[in-house]
């Protein structure tokens, strides 16, 4: 399973943005996102190299990777 730290998420439509976007780059996978904690859970085959730019075009930022 793949945990990002992402930033800039503040409402429920940009966890669905940030779904949206990650859908796509990790086909199959289950997306969970919790924008109060800026987590992103990628659960199945995606890749780091994948997913980071998604969510980076969606416009938020992957500060990290989370516990």
């Amino acid at each position: 399973m793949l945990k990002l730290k992402v930033a800039g998420m503040t409402c429920g439509g940009c966890a669905s943005s940030v779904t949206r976007a990650v859908t796509p780059a990790a086909p199959g996978a289950k997306v969970s996102v919790d924008q109060k904690s800026g987590e992103v859970a990628v659960e199945g085959a995606a890749s780091k190299q994948a997913v980071v730019p998604a969510i980076e075009d969606a416009g938020y930022y992957v500060v990290g990777e989370a516990a």
